[in-house]
């Protein structure tokens, strides 16, 4: 069984600060690295990348729709251009230039939505991103990641540099721990990663919920002999098909968990492919439900639609109860 390592100030960071950390340190060695801000470098954790690098940043101010036409043009003259702004308005006010520009134009950007799901709180439903998924998985040639801890993240940022096509990267604000001490563990795009192995229930989640999963698959084990296999589907597009049904024959059910409206997400892109598969035992999609979410900060918002600890575990033992 995968452990999770506890989440003390010396291993936990939050992953937009790895993100910027690690994007430093690549162009450091790779001048063809370009970050793009929209008012964004503080909140983007790339003050000091500004101040080491700067002729490998841009600033455009608050003008998101500019900021994914000028990383577009950068990108097709050659440059590694990383588009930085929060999740909130990065996908909504410039969604015809990710579609156009970007995917359309195969330009190979590297969008990155910062404080993304909820992270931004008590700020409210105009600063949540709990649309991003729905609107970039109806894009052709785009490739959507949602890194789980600090790990994922600093692999998802060398990868994105590497892969010359359209990527869109999601980051939170909250301290992550490590979720395995694995040291053969790999990263992938397009690729689960299994953090925890149980036969009884599947429980599939990305981003910053993976945590509270795999907590609450620990809780189920020691509580009530539940053993549940956790996975960080990291990736939402491609989607690791091939992993979703193997768990699907090795589990007596699955349950989705994501930083996102119930609707156009991870959870209807599993419940789609089982469906198609011939899938018949219990499944359950939790997340945001289509409402606006409640004001109060991204503790208080995940438990109030049961998206804690305790909330994922009840909520599995209610699907078990089901067959």
């Amino acid at each position: 069984m995968g452990e999770i390592i506890q989440n003390t100030s010396e291993n936990a960071k939050a992953n937009q600060d790895v993100f910027a950390t690690t994007l430093l340190e690549l162009a450091l060695a790779d001048k063809n690295i370009v970050a793009v801000t929209s008012d964004s470098r503080g909140s983007g954790k790339l003050v000091k990348y500004g101040e080491t690098l700067p002729k490998q940043i841009i600033e455009v101010g608050i003008a998101e729709q500019n900021l994914v036409g000028v990383a577009a043009g950068l990108a097709s003259a050659g440059k590694k251009a990383f588009a930085v702004s929060p999740a909130c308005f990065l996908t909504a006010r410039a969604l015809e230039q990710i579609k156009n520009d970007v995917a359309y134009s195969d330009n190979p950007v590297r969008l990155v939505g910062i404080s993304a799901g909820v992270s931004y709180g008590a700020l409210g439903t105009t600063h949540h991103s709990l649309h991003d998924y729905a609107v970039l998985r109806a894009i052709n040639n785009i490739t959507i990641v949602a890194p789980a801890d600090n790990f994922e993240t600093r692999e998802a940022v060398i990868l994105a540099v590497l892969q010359n096509k359209p990527i869109y990267l999601r980051f939170g604000k909250k301290p992550m721990p490590l979720l395995t001490e694995n040291p053969n563990v790999t990263f992938e795009f397009g690729k689960g990663r299994v953090i925890r192995e149980g036969a009884d229930v599947a429980i599939i989640a990305n981003g910053e919920l993976v945590y509270p999963a795999l907590q609450a698959a620990q809780k189920l084990e020691k509580e009530f002999g539940v053993f549940a296999t956790v996975v960080s589907m990291h990736t939402i597009k491609p989607l690791d098909s091939q992993l979703i049904l193997a768990l699907a024959e090795q589990t007596q059910a699955i349950i989705t968990i994501e930083e996102h409206m119930v609707h156009g997400g991870l959870g209807e892109a599993c419940a789609a492919l089982l469906l198609q598969n011939g899938y018949k035992k219990p499944f359950k999609i939790m997340g945001i439900p289509d409402e606006y979410t409640v004001t109060g900060s991204q503790v208080e918002i995940f438990k109030h639609y049961g998206l804690d600890t305790e909330g994922i575990a009840a909520a599995v033992n209610e699907l078990l109860v089901i067959q």
